[in-house]
């Protein structure tokens, strides 16, 4: 369904009964990266999925956007739907998109899992964002496939796992390109190791132990300075463990929310 929050029009869909607990997801993917994840959750939780703005069918709004916009645009959508309080999943963007909510709108999170991201890029990363931004801007984004699926997916996996690579080729494709632009402006200005400590509410990082986009040390950095938090590293995993090693992404996650939930 489509829901108009924050000045744009944000595709989600919600499925199951019980605790909130909402879904973002990755650069150039879409709610349904969420798929198989969803189908467990929904049996205990009511499981909000929806595109990132730029993404999916949700508004691809032309210009850069900010992590601040794109939390508004998460908390946005929960105030239209009714929701004061939810668990929140995020994985890659969906995590610092997570990280900015939780620290902007305090008590809007009973539980936040993040997955394959970073509280705080070196500078000289802006470079290669920088550069990503010209390729789609010049060539779409036909001409980032290749590099992305090599650095989300082990070798291993992608060579026996070729209608995944479909799968994913085609959601990096469809991506608009304003969305994607956008959403690169946004990504490397994320700073806020230091202030992780304010986030109170139940936390897990999860991340792949082969990621090369947001790798372990990455990870570690967010659990050292998230108190209280859990640091699950899964084996042979590599950006989007969700689906390359779901077994164990959702044994973790659902282990966590377990927990949370008892107590």
């Amino acid at each position: 369904m489509k829901v108009n929050a924050n000045g744009i029009e944000i595709n989600c869909v919600v499925e199951g009964n019980g605790p909130w607990l909402t879904m973002s997801n990755s650069l150039t993917c879409n709610l349904s990266m969420w798929d198989e994840q969803a189908r467990l959750l929904s049996q205990d939780f009511k499981v909000l999925r929806y595109d990132t703005r730029g993404h999916g069918e949700t508004s691809a709004t032309a210009g850069a956007y900010t992590l601040d916009q794109l939390a508004d645009d998460a908390k946005g959508l929960l105030n239209a739907l009714g929701v004061e309080q939810t668990h929140w999943v995020g994985l890659s963007l969906g995590g610092m998109i997570g990280q900015i909510c939780a620290l902007k709108y305090p008590g809007t999170f009973q539980s936040i899992a993040l997955c394959d991201t970073t509280s705080r890029y070196p500078p000289e990363a802006a470079l290669i964002w920088a550069e990503r931004i010209s390729i789609a801007q010049e060539k779409g984004l036909e001409a980032l496939v290749e590099s992305t699926l090599g650095r989300w997916f082990p070798e291993p996996y992608r060579n026996s796992h070729q209608d995944v690579m479909s799968r994913f080729a085609q959601m990096i494709e469809t991506t608009p390109v304003a969305g994607y632009v956008g959403c690169c402006h946004a990504i490397p200005q994320i700073n806020v190791t230091d202030r992780l400590k304010d986030i109170e509410c139940p936390a897990i990082v999860i991340v792949g132990e082969q990621d090369a986009g947001t790798p372990v040390a990455m990870a570690r950095d967010i659990h050292n300075a998230l108190p209280g938090s859990s640091l699950v590293v899964i084996p042979a995993a590599g950006h989007l463990p969700n689906i390359d090693q779901p077994q164990a992404f959702n044994n973790a996650l659902l282990g966590f929310l377990k927990n949370v939930r008892r107590t």
